[in-house]
């Protein structure tokens, strides 16, 4: 009767373990897209986002397209990763959510309710990587 439960118990940890994972590959997936497609907005026609006052991280907006575009780029490569199951890929994905929540910080006098979202959104992927992580071990 034991082993049952026991056995059951160690089947429902390994489909959490794998929920854990494609929920952060596909909320990285979709930060990372959003991200690229805010960073081609913002080289394609700078314009778009409102320039406040002057303040410390300020770069021009096709500066800040192209760090949404890179960090969106390997946001999505990294969800690919994490998909295919490979260690370097969770660890990627957590040093990027956290590179992403900075980058979304530094980015709020521009676009503060989407930044704030984003910002969120990377909370939860690292939540997920490092939930993942603890139930591994």
């Amino acid at each position: 009767m034991s082993t049952t439960a026991g056995r059951r118990d160690g089947e429902s940890r390994e489909m959490l373990v794998a929920g854990a994972a494609l929920f952060a590959a596909s909320m990285l997936g979709i930060v990372g897209f959003l991200q690229l497609m805010e960073g081609i907005a913002a080289v394609a026609k700078d314009d778009i986002y409102v320039t406040g006052i002057a303040y410390v991280y300020q770069f021009d907006v096709t500066t800040w397209g192209w760090i949404h575009i890179v960090v969106g780029a390997v946001a999505i490569g990294s969800a690919v990763g994490i998909f295919m199951d490979q260690a370097w890929a969770r660890v990627v994905g957590i040093v990027l959510a956290v590179i992403g929540a900075v980058v979304n910080f530094a980015f709020v006098p521009y676009y503060p309710v989407w930044s704030l979202v984003v910002i969120g959104m990377y909370g939860l992927v690292i939540w997920a990587l490092c939930a993942q992580y603890g139930r591994r071990a």
